[in-house]
């Protein structure tokens, strides 16, 4: 028997594939936005994860380091160390400023630790190039993103920071590259002035310095012990906010990427829904313009089940094409794009199976006027 969807195809491909392709495109950009809801997930757990503590203890009543501004003292981090099931406690201090060198200007996080502290805060996985910080003063991790090498000068402030390491994968719960810098030297970048301030403060009878204060004290738990009931006490005898990084992770997803989240996610759906209209409209265009030879068919005995078949048929084909070149369109641009893009493979055929069953019943507009389509048309032109 005669495949009518596949005579119907073949007489007019050229027109076939453009049009699955510009499809195709629109769905590309669907696949792109659904991986930078992804990539903002993935990155907001990037830091959280590569630190490794099981204790976030930042200042009372905030929800720092990342929701909120947080300072508490550097030595919390020895009461903290004598808690109940801790094994260790480090500071650690978080800035967020602007940078820029001869490849442009960017944006970067900075974290200050203590190089000696046995948590480690960088991942050793992600050292790609140099070590990780042995001295107490003038050395810098990058990300490999900024672009500076081994070897080079930085300035940060008043001072002049010597590169040693660089990491890859490394970013801010915002998608920011990280750097890397002891914690002596991340708090006089953040929480020291300027001589012109230092003097201006002094006439008015304030006297400065450093103050020795850090956003967070992390801290690992001690095996056997519940990282939860380890929070609990020190919260009650600190009087610190306590999160575990279960606490801290879920306080990222939905308090610091949670609107920009739900945006990314209602302007999908608008691309969904777009997409399955335009996929209507041209079945329904496709099948306006044959309906002289829809005509025939009927008009030589052809049944409405066997040219309603043939619409859905190129209704799935079209939608198969389309998806194909979309995943394809998406995997060469995605590169591209300054924050980091996830494309998974579930995503892609969650979306695949969404549009397919859509674009079925987006056929039923053409079916619709197969029906009622009258044989007497294709008489007299």
């Amino acid at each position: 028997m005669i495949n009518l969807a596949y005579k119907d195809i073949s007489h007019s491909i050229n027109k076939f594939l453009i049009t699955a392709v510009s499809v195709g495109v629109l769905l590309g950009i669907v696949i792109i936005m659904i991986g930078v809801y992804r990539g903002m997930v993935f990155d907001a757990k990037v830091l959280v994860n590569d630190i490794k503590a099981d204790i976030w203890v930042v200042q009372q009543d905030t929800l720092g380091p990342f929701a909120q501004t947080s300072k508490v003292h550097e030595d919390l981090k020895n009461q903290i160390s004598y808690q109940n099931g801790i094994k260790y406690a480090q500071a650690l201090t978080f800035q967020t400023f602007q940078m820029e060198n001869k490849y442009g200007d960017f944006k970067v996080m900075l974290v200050g630790y203590d190089p000696f502290g046995k948590i480690d805060v960088i991942d050793p996985a992600k050292l790609i190039e140099g070590r990780v910080l042995k001295k107490q003063h003038y050395e810098i991790v990058v990300s490999k993103k900024t672009n500076y090498k081994l070897g080079e000068q930085i300035k940060l402030g008043r001072d002049m920071y010597k590169v040693v390491g660089i990491t890859d994968n490394t970013v801010s719960n915002g998608g920011d590259y990280l750097i890397f810098t002891s914690l002596k030297d991340a708090e006089v970048l953040q929480f020291t002035y300027t001589n012109e301030r230092i003097r201006s403060d002094e006439s008015r009878g304030i006297k400065g310095g450093n103050p020795h204060l850090v956003n967070a004290i992390i801290a690992k738990t001690k095996d056997g012990y519940n990282p939860k009931l380890v929070a609990k006490n020190i919260e009650y005898s600190t009087h610190k906010k306590v999160f575990t990084k279960d606490q801290q992770t879920q306080l990222l997803l939905e308090k610091v990427i949670k609107k920009s989240s739900k945006q990314i996610g209602m302007f999908t759906v608008i691309l969904i829904i777009v997409s399955i209209v335009i996929i209507a409209l041209i079945i329904y265009t496709m099948t306006l313009e044959k309906i002289k030879e829809i005509s025939i068919l009927k008009l030589i005995g052809i049944s409405n089940f066997t040219i309603s078949k043939m619409i859905i048929q190129e209704t799935v084909v079209l939608g198969v094409l389309a998806f194909v070149s979309g995943n394809v369109f998406a995997r060469m641009i995605a590169g591209g794009f300054p924050k980091r893009i996830v494309l998974e493979t579930s995503d892609a055929f969650s979306l695949f199976g969404v549009i397919l069953i859509s674009s079925v019943f987006a056929s039923l507009f053409g079916i619709y006027k197969v029906v009622k389509t009258d044989p007497s048309e294709a008489i007299g032109g």
